[in-house]
């Protein structure tokens, strides 16, 4: 066979570089998300485009984060958010804050002794209780408040060979990624494990289940504190940023992670081990008559755990060393899960209202129809998690439907809850009917009510967290802010307060201007917020724009008058008109 034979039986000609690159950048991106990008001719992970917010309990100084949080702040941040638990709330708060901050005074204490930090004991944490009653949550919170990286891992995935063909340290790995790739930010992060109750050696065997004790045991070290190698043979992306930090240094780089600071927080359900204290309880002669069965474990009997009683279960010595901290949940009765509902910051309405938002449409809960919902959840027995599937097969017929036609608003209500089907047909046919306007009037003034009292519950929190002053107009239109938004209450109060600012800003601005003192009272200020909210344009601006349309006027007056200082009032947002003409006859009569 001749080679132009040979060469024209080919399936196409060969790829230029270009088309190469190409071809590898799309199969690196499905294999590894956009992790990385090709730079010709090497192969370049890709920078993070922003770092995750740094939070309150947190900034950046120097190396790693500094901590100021204290207890008491942070179970006040978890009671805006969390129903029940209270003591998990108070000892988790308490634990996160003493650990993070006794990092902070280590530190500063460093150089004054070389023992300093030496056999520490670390606050690492063991969750216990029934499923959905938010102890991922509150670790979310925790961390997003802290400000600290946080990765989730779930235990039943571990084996003595590794987490995902690799083992824990992966954990650590993708913590650093978490951390946009810093490591000093990542040795100050969390890893939470859930379902470690499934890694327990089993029971019924006779001798070790090595299995699971090697899982324990491949835990131990990492707890405690141990030096993850950021590189690995089996991670495509560290191989790759391993390779160009060589060509453009010449040198080989070990990344290394110290795992002392990282706090692990293990959870799980643990239904058999109320068996265990109950046995341990009679033995010692107090009474619990408790019927406890696999179906039915009493909850309350678990408060009384001992370290005895976890390594009963199945967990090494070791193990249970290292996890010093045990928080018992509570579980969710219908009314608990009735008042996560009603809970201003809870995401299971919050969410929902952002579903239809975003077609425009506003969605408000009349009280009995939470109660059913709450009602259809606890028959699930799945915790919190039993709201969400209740929520979503109400109004699934609704958020399919509705954005197809001129519906605006939807008034969740017993009846709709009962039978939705049904009511979506009848809310077509009376959708203009006042009888239907008037009960989602209510359910939005009953709303109102609800976010007023949350706030007036929580005053002194929601003061020195916005700096503002809070009397009841005020409050008024944050709840009114909180009604036409999908945010919860920190969130309204953080714009609430960057939009007061903005006006504040514009003070000083303005006066510079016009050579003339200027500044808005404080019902002014709300007005121009409730105006921003309304129309979406900024604050500031608006502001800006009035004392601009005001200019003339004041400076007639000031003409006229000598008056050297204006205070904006409310009526110069509502009524210009009135309110220049309020300035003309109250300085001309004091000149005249």
């Amino acid at each position: 066979m001749k080679y132009d034979d040979f060469e024209s039986e080919g399936s196409e000609k060969l790829p230029n570089q270009k088309e190469l690159e190409k071809e590898l950048s799309e199969y690196l991106s499905k294999k590894y998300g956009n992790r990385i990008k090709i730079i010709s001719p090497f192969l370049f992970p890709k920078a993070e485009e922003a770092q995750s917010d740094v939070g309150q309990g947190s900034e950046k100084e120097g190396k790693g984060p500094v901590f100021d949080m204290l207890p008491e702040e942070l179970e006040h941040f978890l009671e805006s958010f969390i129903v029940k638990q209270n003591q998990a709330k108070s000892v988790l708060a308490t634990k996160m804050c003493t650990h993070f901050n006794r990092i902070k005074y280590l530190k500063q204490q460093g150089g004054k002794s070389k023992t300093v930090g030496v056999g520490m004991i670390k606050n690492n944490v063991l969750m216990i209780g029934p499923t959905g009653v938010g102890k991922t949550y509150m670790i979310k919170l925790i961390a997003q408040k802290l400000g600290v990286p946080f990765v989730k891992g779930d235990a039943t995935k571990f084996s003595e060979t590794g987490y995902v063909g690799g083992d824990v340290e992966d954990l650590v790995r993708d913590l650093v990624y978490e951390a946009g790739d810093d490591i000093d930010l990542a040795e100050n992060g969390i890893i939470y494990i859930d379902e470690v109750d499934k890694i327990a050696s089993a029971r019924n065997i006779i001798g070790h289940d090595v299995s699971r004790t090697g899982v324990q045991r491949a835990l131990l070290k990492p707890m405690e504190e141990t030096e993850v190698d950021m590189k690995v043979p089996h991670d495509a992306v560290s191989q790759i940023q391993a390779i160009e930090h060589f060509r453009r240094t010449g040198k080989r780089e070990k990344r290394i992670v110290n795992t002392r600071n990282i706090l692990f927080i293990m959870s799980g359900a643990f239904g058999d081990l109320a068996e265990i204290i109950k046995r341990r309880l009679q033995k010692q002669g107090i009474g619990f008559e408790a019927n406890v069965s696999p179906t039915e474990v009493p909850w309350e009997i678990l408060k009384e755990v001992s370290a005895q009683d976890l390594i009963e279960f199945g967990f090494e010595t070791e193990f249970v060393g290292r996890l010093p901290v045990v928080v018992v949940f509570d579980e969710l009765t219908r009314e608990d899960l009735a008042d996560i509902l009603r809970n201003p910051n809870n995401p299971i309405v919050l969410s929902k209202r952002q579903d239809f938002k975003a077609y425009g449409i506003d969605l408000k809960f009349e009280e009995e129809a939470l109660d059913k919902i709450a009602e259809m959840a606890a028959a699930e027995k799945t915790g919190a998690r039993g709201l969400v599937s209740a929520m979503e097969r109400v109004l699934i017929p609704f958020e399919k439907h509705m954005p197809s036609t001129s519906m605006k608003q939807l008034v969740v209500t017993l009846e709709v809850v009962t039978n939705p089907d049904a009511e979506l047909t009848l809310l077509e046919k009376s959708y203009g009917d006042p009888v239907r306007s008037e009960r989602f009037e209510r359910a939005a003034h009953k709303e109102k009510e609800r976010v007023m009292k949350f706030i007036s519950e929580r005053e002194k929190e929601f003061r020195e967290k916005s700096n503002l002053d809070l009397y009841d107009g005020r409050v008024d239109l944050i709840a009114e802010i909180y009604g036409r938004m999908s945010s919860d209450l920190n969130t309204i109060f953080d714009d609430f307060s960057n939009m007061y600012q903005q006006i504040k800003v514009q003070e000083v601005t303005l006066s510079g201007e016009l050579d003339t003192t200027v500044s808005f009272d404080e019902d002014a200020i709300d007005e121009i917020i409730r105006k921003a909210v309304n129309t979406g344009q900024q604050a500031g601006a608006l502001a800006f724009q009035l004392v601009k349309r005001l200019e003339y006027g004041l400076k007639l007056v000031k003409e006229r008058s000598g008056v050297e200082s204006f205070m904006i009032t409310k009526d110069a947002v509502t009524d210009m008109e009135k309110y220049i003409n309020g300035l003309v006859k109250k300085f001309y009569r004091q000149v005249s």
